[in-house]
Parts: structure tokens; C-alpha cells; sequence
């Protein structure tokens, strides 16, 4: 009688009828080289982006929220592990030109944790479904990474069958994989947002009765001059391929957010969707046929805050307020920490980390203030610019490939000091009035010198990559 009796107590007292509740569900959308201002609730007046009004509206915009690196691979890699991509050896260098190309030796090394580690260690369903990017070889696929389940393209999908000039590598037509299988090839790249739309959905639906987490990074707009979009969306938008593929990314987002309604699962869904880092540009401010980074100085692959910080979005109702802005440094190395912290766990992983735990920024509790002392700018192996607070500095270089301010390849007099919360469009260096700010972030570049190095002194803190002897294209090129 009485193991009867408990459970009808529980519940007309409106007690669980567990100790612990289930853990939220984790969805990352990744866009490929959006803009900061590419969307409407970052300023857009271009671009349509109904859905991604809503979720602002029902959720929070993080404007200080930041990648660790102007490009693909490096920014995918710091997501992925919490970590500076120089820390896990993703940075590159100029071994692999910058990013993965296909038929690279190098790879996101094994021994390393990720995210979906972590969260499948915690008895989370996890899935990857986009661009990858962090090496396409065996060892290095999203499979052998924590994830039970891969649909996408290995790397970029710009990257399709060629000869690469600098090194003579062949590479094969783009690959379309399905776990460790190639299902198409070429694939159809007009295709690609709507396919992984209606896959991610699928497999929600499949999963939704389990934790999950859904790494979900689109393909676009990607690399490319000209954006690729289904026919729904071809040719619709008043910004031609790049508008039409940032109307299709905004209908995929409006199609899982409502889907995760009509499951009954949105309270207990955390979705973070943005950018791994700014849009390329066109060389005229008024022209954004390739992206705009509006109101940010700079373009992508640079460490401009065009380059870095990204428009983005996090939406759970019921725990992320409604309607609200969070203005403090955050970045993506922060997810899993953050993550692990909200499904209840802890990391096991003995590897050094960079990222926090933000989980108070992203409910709003009052009072919640940036964990981060100071936030370093990589380009490649070279620290360029050390932000703290509202200050960043862009350090004096000897050499600067692709620096955002210097135009000349002659040593700059001296440094550059923006307050890049007044003076959001980096206009005035105020270094000659702030003196102490100057030496202090100049000390905080010391410090992140002894840990990651800058350009051919390696720090000890830093993690070799994968690398295999013999790299093998995915698909072999026909004779």
C-alpha cells in the first residue's frame, strides 16, 4: 500500500517524482562567415529575418560576444574544446594555409575532449550536422570526436575538386558524408541548407526524448562571392546570393524553433545561434553583397572586432529572459563549460581550458559581469590585439599580415588604444591619454605570451595537433 500511496502524494503535491529533473538540451547554430550586422536584430535593414526576431525577441542578444579567430578552422576548433585554437594546435600557422584543405595531414587531435564528449560522457544523445572542417582525415572525423551522428562536408564547401597550387595536392569533388560514408559526390551545395534543415529535424524528432545536443554549423554564406540557396530562396532577397542565403539560414532557424515547440521540448531547449567569425566585405562600407560587419570596424580574417564579434542569440523560454541584451565579453570557448555546468557535471578532462562557466549571463542574473580578465586576438601564431574590460590594444607588430589598422609594412610608431564600447567602429586611438591602460593590457600580452607564445617562440601551454603520415583524399578522383 504504501509504495503505491508515495507516488500519488507526489503528485497531487505537484512534487517530481524524481530527485533530479532532465537536463536541458543543447543546440549550437553555426553560421559560415555572417556578418554583424547581417541580421535585423543586429541592424540589418536589408535582410529579412523574421525567426531571428523572434528568438531575440523571446531570448537574449549577447553584442559583445566573441569568436577566438577571424577563420574557419580556428574558430571551429576553440567551439569545439573551450580553448584558444593555438592551445589545441588549430591555429595552423602557415603549414596548412591558414585553414584544413583537403587531403591535410592535420586534424582536431584525438586525445583532446570535446564537447560532445563531455555531454555524451553525461548520457547525452550528440550530433553533428554541417560543415566540420577540423580535418578530414580517419582519425579526425566528427564520429571519433563524440558524436554519435555526422551528416555534412568535411571542410569548406568552396573546397571542391581541384589541383591546389601551392603544394600540387588533387583534391576530390566535395564530399556529402553520412557518418563515415560518402553519400554524394559532388554534393549539391544549392541544396545544402534545406538538406541539413530537414536531416536536424529528423533526427530531433528521433532524439527528443533524450538529453541532446545538436552541433549544427550551416555551411553558409560562407567562402564564397556567391552564396548558394534552394530554389524557394534563389533570387528573392533585395541583397542578391548573400541576402537569399541569410533568408534561408533564418527560415532553418524559425524551422527548428518551431518544431522544438510542437514537441514539447522548448522550456527545456537551450539554443545558441551565431557566426564563426565576420563576414569578408567588399572593399566599399555601402556595398554588403558580401556581408556587412556594420557597426564593427573591419572584415573577416583579421582580428578586427568585425573580424571577432558576432552577432548572437540564445533562446530557452522560461530561462533565458525574455527580450533582454547582455553587453559583457563572452566568447564561444565558453559553451562547453557552460554546458557540462547546466546538464549537471563536471569535466573530467585533466587539459587546460580557456573558456567559463556563463551560465549566470545567459539566464540574467543580476549583476553577472564577464569572466574573462582579459581576451587575447590571435592571427595565426601572432598576438595581435589584447582586450580588457572595455579596452582593446592593438600591440606594435614588426610584422603584421592582414592587421586591421596598420596599412603599411613599416613599424607603427606606436600602439592603438580603442574604448570599443563608446567607440564601437574602432574610429579614435586614445592610447596617448591612457597611459596605464596601455601598460597594463601590455602586461596581460606578456602573460598570454609565457602561456600560447607569439609568431616563432611557442608557449608551453600549447598542444600539438593530430596528424596523420599519409593523408588520402575522402573520395579518390576518377582516372
Amino acid at each position: 500500500m504504501k509504495r503505491i500511496l508515495l507516488p500519488l502524494v507526489l503528485i497531487l503535491s505537484g512534487l517530481p517524482l524524481f530527485a533530479e529533473e532532465r537536463p536541458p538540451n543543447f543546440i549550437v547554430i553555426f553560421c559560415d562567415n555572417l556578418g554583424y550586422g547581417d541580421i535585423e536584430p543586429f541592424g540589418s535593414t536589408v535582410h529579412r529575418t523574421p525567426h531571428l526576431n523572434r528568438m531575440a525577441e523571446e531570448g537574449m542578444k549577447f553584442t559583445h560576444f566573441c569568436v577566438t579567430a577571424g577563420v574557419c578552422t580556428p574558430s571551429r576548433a576553440s567551439l569545439i574544446t573551450g580553448c584558444y585554437a593555438q592551445r589545441v594546435g588549430m591555429h595552423l600557422n602557415k603549414r596548412d594555409y591558414h585553414v584544413l584543405r583537403p587531403v591535410s595531414p592535420f586534424g582536431l587531435h584525438p586525445d583532446e575532449v570535446t564537447i560532445a564528449e563531455e555531454l555524451k560522457e553525461l548520457g547525452y544523445k550528440t550530433a553533428m550536422i554541417g560543415k566540420w572542417h577540423l580535418g578530414d582525415q580517419e582519425p579526425f572525423f566528427p564520429t571519433r570526436q563524440g558524436f554519435d551522428y555526422f551528416f555534412g562536408v568535411p571542410y569548406s564547401d568552396d573546397m571542391t575538386a581541384r589541383i591546389w597550387n601551392q603544394d600540387g595536392s588533387h583534391w576530390p569533388p566535395l564530399p556529402l558524408m553520412e557518418n563515415e560514408t560518402v553519400i554524394e559526390a559532388p554534393a549539391d551545395r544549392d541544396g545544402l541548407t534545406k538538406r541539413y534543415t530537414e536531416v536536424a529535424m529528423d533526427w530531433i524528432e528521433e532524439n527528443h526524448d533524450e538529453p541532446f545536443f545538436l552541433y549544427f554549423p550551416q555551411a553558409m554564406p560562407g567562402s564564397t562571392s556567391t552564396p548558394f540557396s534552394s530554389e524557394a530562396f534563389r533570387g528573392k532577397s533585395a541583397n542578391g546570393p548573400w541576402g537569399d542565403s541569410i533568408e534561408e539560414l533564418d527560415w532553418s532557424t524559425g524551422q527548428l524553433l518551431d518544431q522544438l515547440k510542437e514537441l514539447g521540448i522548448a522550456e527545456n531547449t537551450l539554443v545558441v545561434w551565431t557566426s564563426d567569425n565576420g563576414a569578408p566585405i567588399q572593399p566599399e562600407p555601402d556595398d554588403i553583397s558580401r556581408g556587412s560587419n556594420q557597426p564593427l570596424h573591419g572584415r573577416g580574417y583579421t582580428t578586427s572586432e568585425g573580424a571577432f564579434r558576432v552577432p548572437t542569440l540564445v533562446w530557452q523560454p522560461g530561462t533565458v529572459p525574455a527580450g533582454t541584451v547582455c553587453d559583457e565579453l563572452s566568447t564561444t570557448m565558453d559553451l562547453l563549460p557552460t554546458f557540462v555546468s547546466m546538464a549537471g557535471g563536471q569535466s573530467k578532462s585533466k587539459l587546460k581550458r580557456d573558456g567559463h562557466d556563463i551560465t549566470d549571463l545567459m539566464t540574467g542574473v543580476e549583476g553577472a559581469k564577464t569572466p574573462y580578465p582579459y581576451f587575447a586576438y590571435y592571427y595565426l601564431d601572432q598576438l595581435q590585439a589584447i582586450r580588457s574590460g572595455p579596452w582593446k590594444l592593438f600591440l606594435p607588430l614588426d610584422s603584421f599580415p592582414r592587421h586591421p589598422h596598420y596599412k603599411t609594412n613599416n613599424q607603427p610608431n606606436g600602439p592603438l588604444l580603442f574604448n570599443v564600447v563608446e567607440d564601437i567602429g574602432c574610429e579614435t586611438n586614445v592610447a596617448d591619454q591612457h597611459p596605464e591602460v596601455v601598460a597594463e593590457l601590455s602586461a596581460f600580452a606578456d602573460e598570454m605570451r609565457k602561456d600560447l607564445g607569439d609568431r616563432d617562440a611557442p608557449g608551453p601551454g600549447m598542444r600539438e595537433p593530430g596528424k596523420v603520415e599519409t593523408p588520402v583524399p575522402v573520395v579518390m578522383i576518377e582516372e
